[in-house]
């Protein structure tokens, strides 16, 4: 009776205390560890390991749902034969996660659809497997919210929230223009992050045209001396993933008609990678 009231409490705690895979695999480990004459601390050892094995998963995947990548891509799948001038060395230091302990950014440069986001997403998948808090968003949507937050009166409560993770990814910068509110807020970003913590970058536009993204050369020069202090550049050339594949499959390219012989109507950039 003793043994049973002990093995029932046992179950319960277990459930209680939220050790669930040990709970779950308790039973099975005590017969077989039993067959083979194991000792009790073996037993435990083994059950404890399996329920340390199964948080440390729940973590990784906690961290990248709460990241928020918007599809999932990893640096193993990246095609560095699709794109010759991304050097696989360089991809490689960056994975071991030290820019991220050394506070130093990442930008990665080139026109859309070329890996650039792919690059991020991979590098940002990694630190978060690494145990290091990771956001991922576009520039354009943080830029939004934060002046959502300033409107509702919880500005400064926002941008600390954006600043507070190790590894923060903005991606496409460069694809709009913002307004002078915006930009002051992406200065305000950079300022907090500046040597605290580290950035990952993704533009079309290459520096000499942030002050056009900005609508302040001034204000672009002290962004960009603050993210390029500690920083590694990525520059990737050539064609888009989906125009090479589209050019294989020989889709052709969509003709928009005009209605009338006036001036063409300046088409948007996708933002998509």
């Amino acid at each position: 009776m003793t043994g049973n009231l002990a093995y029932e409490r046992l179950h319960a705690n277990l459930q209680a205390m939220g050790w669930l895979t040990l709970e779950r695999n308790l039973d099975g480990a005590l017969e077989l560890g039993t067959k083979e004459e194991r000792s009790f601390a073996e037993i435990l050892d083994g059950l404890v390991e399996q329920e340390r094995k199964a948080r440390q998963t729940n973590l990784i995947e906690l961290r990248l749902r709460l990241a928020g990548f918007p599809v999932r891509k990893t640096l193993e799948e990246f095609d560095y034969k699709a794109q010759p001038s991304v050097d696989r060395k360089t991809i490689e230091e960056l994975a071991t996660m030290r820019f991220v302990h050394s506070a130093e950014n990442v930008l990665f440069l080139g026109p859309a659809g070329v890996g650039n986001t792919h690059l991020a997403i991979g590098l940002g998948r990694g630190a978060a497997r690494a145990g290091l808090s990771v956001t991922y968003t576009s520039a354009g949507k943080a830029l939004r919210k934060l002046k959502e937050a300033h409107e509702r009166g919880v500005g400064e409560r926002a941008l600390r929230t954006l600043c507070s993770p190790k590894l923060l990814i903005l991606d496409e910068i460069g694809y709009l223009p913002w307004d002078k509110e915006s930009a002051h807020l992406f200065f305000r970003i950079v300022e907090n992050r500046y040597e605290r913590v580290s950035t990952i970058f993704t533009s079309n536009k290459v520096y000499s045209e942030w002050g056009e993204v900005l609508g302040d050369p001034v204000l672009a020069s002290a962004v960009l001396n603050r993210i390029l202090h500690h920083s590694t550049t990525v520059n990737i050339k050539g064609e888009s993933y989906r125009l090479r594949t589209e050019r294989r499959a020989g889709t052709p390219t969509p003709v928009i008609p005009m209605e009338t012989p006036m001036k063409e109507k300046p088409r948007g950039r996708t933002t998509e990678e």
